[in-house]
Formats: C-alpha cells, structure tokens, sequence
C-alpha cells in the first residue's frame, strides 16, 4: 500500500524538540563582550545560558529566536544571522533537542539587557572572561561564534581597505545592503 497524506502516521517515528539559541556580541568598554542570561530553571539552574527557548508549533525559527529574545532580555528589534545548527543527542538533559543558533551584533548602550520570562538575570561577559558553569553545549556554541565573529570583522577589514576615507557603521550596513538587495 502506498502511504499518502491520509494514511501517513508520524507516531511511528520519534521526535525532537527543536530550540533557538542567541548569540548578541557587542563592543563595550574596549572588549567584545556577549550577552548571558543565568537559568532561573532545571535544567542547569543557576547556571549562565545563551538567551534561547524551544519554539512554537505556529512560528518560525527566527520569529521564536526574536521572541526568545524579548521575553528573556528585553532586546527587540535585532537583526540576526542563523549561525549553526546544533543537535548532539546528549546536548540537553530533557529530551532529543536540535537547537538552531543565530548570531547578532549589537550596539551596547542601545541594549540594556534584563532579566525576564526563566532567566534570573542578563548581563554582559566579556568573550574573554567567560564563566565557569554554562548551560548545556553553550561553551562549544560560543567557541563557534567567536570565529564566525572573527571571520566577519576579517571581511569587515577587507571591505575597509576598498573604500577610500573613513568609514561609519552605517555606511557599512549600507554598503552591505545595497550589496544583498
């Protein structure tokens, strides 16, 4: 028998959840510095977190990504880039959880990060000084976004050596919108 729309039974195959997770760098205080949040929740308790959550069955990825970012921080409109997709089966102590990563880059003073939603607190780190106890594969995570960071502001560097005088922020996002239009 063939197996149509009527007859097709997703019981017959296990699911996994499916989060985001958000990674927001920003320049502050002359260092790059990331945005945490401390889980006020099981799993990992009391331990720093990217701001993240699972997502709804109605919206996509980079909606709950956004609307994971509001609940737990406060930030809103951000733009942000899908980074990875992480889903090693022991990554989260609650279930099977493939989480897609997305990365921002923020200005500091229009941020002030706070706490809401399961978070106990938001703050910045800085990328050097990381803490000890992240959540889940939080560490792996940031270690990626960092060099996917670094890969930007080389890029960043190499458009600079093509445009004659100084240059802003905004005519650097310019450029690049123009560019991906």
């Amino acid at each position: 028998m063939q197996e149509t729309a009527e007859t097709y039974d997703p019981s017959k195959y296990e699911r996994p959840s499916v989060t985001v997770d958000i990674v927001i760098f920003c320049f502050n205080d002359d260092q790059i510095q990331v945005l945490l949040i401390k889980r006020g929740r099981w799993p990992f308790q009391g331990y720093w977190a990217l701001p993240g959550g699972f997502i709804d069955m109605n919206e996509t990825l980079k909606a709950a990504a956004l609307r994971e970012l509001e609940e737990e921080t406060g930030i809103t409109d951000v733009y942000l880039e899908q980074l990875y997709t992480f889903g090693d089966p022991g990554r989260d102590p609650r279930t099977r959880t493939i989480s897609v990563v997305y990365l921002a880059f923020v200005q500091a003073a229009q941020v002030k990060p706070r706490a809401g939603d399961d978070a106990a607190d938001a703050r910045w780190w800085s990328i050097d000084a990381l803490p000890d106890m992240l959540a889940f594969d939080h560490a792996d995570i940031l270690e990626l976004a960092r060099k996917r960071l670094a890969e930007i502001l080389e890029l960043a560097g190499g458009m600079l050596k093509w445009i004659p005088g100084e240059v802003t922020l905004a005519e650097l996002r310019s450029v690049h919108d123009q560019i991906h239009d």
